[in-house]
C-alpha cells in the first residue's frame, strides 16, 4: 500500500477558504476509484509553521498513485483548484 500525504498552505487562510478547500479534496471520493482511503483534516493550532489542510491518502501500488496524479478529476478539478488557491504545497509518499 502506498500512502501520499499533501500539507496546503492556503494564500489566504479564512474559515470559508478553508472549507471550499476541504471540500473540494473530499468531493474526490467516489469521482477517482483508485483511492483506497481519503481523508482531510484541517489544521487546529494555527501556527507559523502550520500547514491550513492536510490530505492523507492510500493507493494499492506505485502505479496507481502515479494514475491518480493525471486522473481528469484530480488534475482538472482538484490539483487545479489547489494551485489556484495555495501558496505553498508539499507532499510526501511512503510505502506501508
Amino acid at each position: 500500500m502506498i500512502v501520499h500525504i499533501v500539507l496546503f498552505k492556503l494564500k489566504e487562510a479564512t474559515a470559508e477558504n478553508v472549507e471550499a478547500a476541504r471540500q473540494r479534496l473530499l468531493s474526490m471520493d467516489g469521482k477517482v476509484e483508485l483511492l483506497r482511503h481519503l481523508e482531510v483534516g484541517v489544521d487546529l493550532i494555527r501556527s507559523e509553521r502550520s500547514a491550513d489542510i492536510a490530505l492523507y491518502t492510500k493507493f494499492d501500488s506505485l502505479e496507481d498513485l502515479q494514475a491518480y496524479q493525471v486522473h481528469p478529476y484530480h488534475a482538472n478539478e482538484v490539483a487545479a483548484y489547489m494551485r489556484s488557491v495555495c501558496s505553498s504545497v508539499v507532499a510526501a509518499d511512503y510505502e506501508v
